[in-house]
């Protein structure tokens, strides 16, 4: 298995160091960006005649949860990019299980607040259990109105990210027609009970296949079948010698790491903290965001 880089601020200053003054400077200007960015924000909440104008939906990011201290680290720095990305906009974590903040406590504090609206966007990969049932009843139990967004995948911008991970593991973009006609990629997924979750696994493998000109064969770590070790028998005996396993988790775990265990060749870091998958949250926002106010909660189309 290729672990994942670290990833260091070069303009940060290392733990212990003397802070230089070319340093002060960039820290100094770094705060007033910020208190540019915040008072650019509540301006942008007051109109012409001085009424206050409505606020943006909050954004509730909502993760699997995971016994693995590794994915939560990992969230909460995914959601820091999409702050990053959009200064101002509330950005909230919920859990459906295992971790803290659970989703219910979320939104109970949310209520608790004030907040007129906010948008759930799962960080989940296809449809399922969890984006048609859970996260719905979690938010028709509040008095917030609330949008359930569409889960992250399929999407273009996941492709990019598992393109991404899977040059960091020594994927090449340049390939011989000798190296090609023997390469090919599983794409391992958590997998599910729902057969739309399939449905939309099977079509980020063809997105992926379209990118890399190989085949992707999808495949599962738990629940349903093809197994990532079966899947990859199957390639072999089709003559694929090359055989990589791209990871399609969110972040690391146990099934992260047992698919990457399964890879003859190389496996590729979990999707993680890419900055597409920062921007295909704050896109998933804006997508159920701009839905016409009806039934609440409104599940977006994909």
């Amino acid at each position: 298995m290729t672990a994942s880089p670290t990833l260091y601020d070069e303009s940060a200053p290392r733990p212990g160091s003397p802070l230089t003054g070319g340093a002060h400077l960039d820290s100094t200007a770094h705060i007033m960006n910020r208190i540019s960015d915040q008072l650019t924000s509540q301006l942008g909440l007051v109109s012409l005649d001085g009424r206050r104008r409505p606020g943006a939906p909050a954004l509730v990011v909502v993760a699997h949860g995971s016994r693995d201290p590794r994915a939560l680290s990992t969230v909460r720095t995914l959601l820091d990019r999409v702050r990053a990305l959009r200064p101002g906009l509330p950005v909230h974590l919920g859990h459906i299980e295992l971790n803290e903040p659970l989703l219910a406590d979320t939104l109970a504090g949310l209520e608790a607040d004030g907040t007129a609206s906010a948008v759930l966007v799962p960080l989940l990969l296809s449809r399922g259990y969890h984006v048609g049932r859970d996260i719905p009843e979690a938010a028709a139990a509040v008095s917030v109105d609330t949008r359930v967004a569409a889960p992250l995948g399929p999407h273009p911008l996941l492709v990019d990210t598992l393109h991404a991970r899977l040059v960091e593991a020594g994927w090449s973009t340049r390939m011989t027609d000798a190296e090609r006609r023997g390469s090919a990629v599983v794409l391992a997924a958590a997998g599910s009970r729902d057969p739309d979750s399939a449905v939309d696994t099977r079509r980020t493998a063809q997105l992926l296949a379209a990118r890399l000109g190989v085949p992707v064969v999808p495949a599962y770590a738990t629940t349903t079948t093809p197994t990532v070790p079966t899947a990859v028998r199957a390639l072999t005996a089709r003559g694929r010698h090359r055989i990589a396993v791209a990871s399609y988790f969110t972040a690391p775990g146990r099934f992260a790491t047992e698919s990457a265990e399964a890879a003859p060749w190389i496996a590729s870091a979990p999707l993680g903290t890419h900055e597409a998958m920062a921007r295909l949250v704050l896109h998933r926002y804006d997508q159920a965001r701009a839905i016409p106010a009806g039934t609440r909660p409104h599940l977006a189309s994909a």
